[in-house]
């Protein structure tokens, strides 16, 4: 597939995930996606893979954090990767600690399918908004 493919199939997927249409993101992702987001303490951090570990990441992703994107990421590729450059915003519902979160998808696309992420983000920030305050009553 063309570069310009790839990238609208990693728009398409920014797109479905936005808009919660879990079958339209299905369709555009492989079956064996493997979806890796680094950090530990904070609740989405760990590899999904599948369409079962994409269901569960983004269904913990809708309980456990508010989120939005205060402008549009860049998109930028070459050959079957897409590098998508952002910035989020938002709070860790458990804690109501808000976060800001530079990041960087890299994104691989075989045969029309998204077929692995790779995030880079600032996992401090949201490992510091994920932390439970130890004097607050429970």
């Amino acid at each position: 597939m063309s570069i310009e493919e790839n990238t609208q199939i990693v728009k398409d997927f920014f797109a479905a995930m936005g808009s919660g249409d879990k079958q339209g993101l299905l369709a555009l992702v492989a079956e064996d996606i493997e979806w890796i987001i680094p950090g530990e303490d904070w609740p989405l951090a760990g590899t999904h893979r599948g369409h079962a570990g994409l269901a569960v990441v983004l269904q913990k992703a809708s309980e456990e954090i508010e989120m939005t994107y205060p402008e549009p990421p860049e998109f930028v590729a070459q050959g079957d990767r897409v590098m998508v450059v952002g910035v989020a915003t938002g709070k860790i519902k458990a804690t109501n600690r808000a976060f800001k979160d530079d990041w960087v998808f890299a994104i691989t696309v075989q045969n029309g399918k998204v077929t692995k992420i790779r995030e880079y983000i600032d996992t401090q920030a949201l490992a510091q908004a994920s932390e439970m305050d130890a004097s607050a009553p429970a």
